[in-house]
């Protein structure tokens, strides 16, 4: 195989990679807003070690009459971070929404008080770690240094070539021969 045809073949390799990923990270956006998933990041560890501190969830937003006891839920605070931990009791409260009680899976008490809200999220998948991978993309450094790198495989794989003008003034050459 010549070095050419090996090039062209890993810039055609490269863009069918970048193309997958790009189409993938559009299904997942389009999925996220329709379905209402978002992703959180843990930074302490209140939940370890069923999720220790720097795993990445993946949340849905749910009616807070769907929770049941047991399930890993955050709920939204305001004038403060969202909490995540374990329900313990649910009631039903006024006017469809909940009283939620939770604890973090290593408390040994429940949160001081009850929450009570009408939506929550519930996680619905965590990776321990994963957390500090995606701070670290969010660096503007990184970020930068991505977009540098897909612009020079884009601009390397459609870069003109010589090779088309060459063969027409080999077979030019060779007709004038004969």
């Amino acid at each position: 195989m010549s070095r050419r045809n090996m090039r062209a073949r890993l810039g055609n390799a490269l863009l069918n990679v970048a193309a997958v990923g790009g189409s993938v990270c559009i299904v997942l956006v389009i999925l996220a807003f329709f379905f209402q998933i978002t992703l959180i990041m843990f930074k302490t560890g209140s939940m370890s070690p069923t999720i220790p501190a720097g795993s990445l969830a993946v949340v849905k937003k749910i009616p807070a009459s769907e929770v049941r006891v047991g399930d890993v839920v955050t709920i939204d605070r305001p004038s403060a971070l969202p909490v995540t931990h374990r329900v313990t009791s649910v009631s039903p409260a006024e006017g469809g929404a909940a009283s939620i009680t939770m604890r973090g899976d290593a408390n040994p008490t429940d949160d001081p008080l009850p929450y009570e809200v009408e939506t929550v999220r519930i996680v619905l998948w965590s990776a321990p770690e994963l957390a500090y991978t995606v701070n670290a993309a969010n660096n503007p450094l990184v970020m930068g240094g991505m977009t540098v790198a897909m612009a020079v495989v884009v601009t390397w794989a459609f870069w003109p070539r010589d090779e088309p003008r060459r063969r027409r003034n080999e077979s030019e050459h060779q007709g004038a021969a004969t």
